[in-house]
């Protein structure tokens, strides 16, 4: 299972592996005291997907957009999410926003949703 929380609220039994999914962390937050068990800077929105909601916070669609394309060349760091989660049973991605709804988490999990870990042989034709 695939959860987000922000990054400020209480870790839980619950949340199973903590996964910071920012690039950066505010400076009010204090990492010593928030439980982050990887932090994968990597996987984080780029400052240009940023700027969209600085720009208008309105505009959450274009963001989501422009991380999604991102996303599509992270393919080895989302299968470490799956891995992960598959190991464990849940995975939390830890967020910054004060937004509990458009966040990079909530994008980056739906994501993970969509992916299909594939196992065993794979067969491909090729021709017509």
């Amino acid at each position: 299972m695939i959860k987000i929380k922000r990054i400020t609220k209480l870790p839980e039994k619950e949340d199973g592996i903590r996964i910071m999914v920012e690039n950066i962390c505010p400076n009010d937050i204090d990492l010593g005291n928030v439980k982050v068990d990887l932090w994968l800077k990597e996987i984080a929105p780029s400052h240009e997907c940023y700027e969209c909601l600085k720009e208008d916070s309105s505009e959450f669609g274009k963001f989501k957009e422009k991380y999604r394309d991102k996303l599509r060349s992270k393919k080895t760091l989302i299968k470490i999410i799956k891995d992960l989660e598959n190991k464990n049973g849940t995975v939390t991605l830890l967020y910054c926003s004060a937004d509990d709804e458009k966040n990079c988490a909530a994008v980056l999990k739906e994501k993970l949703g969509g992916y299909k870990t594939i196992t065993g042989p794979v067969c491909r034709t090729h021709g017509g």
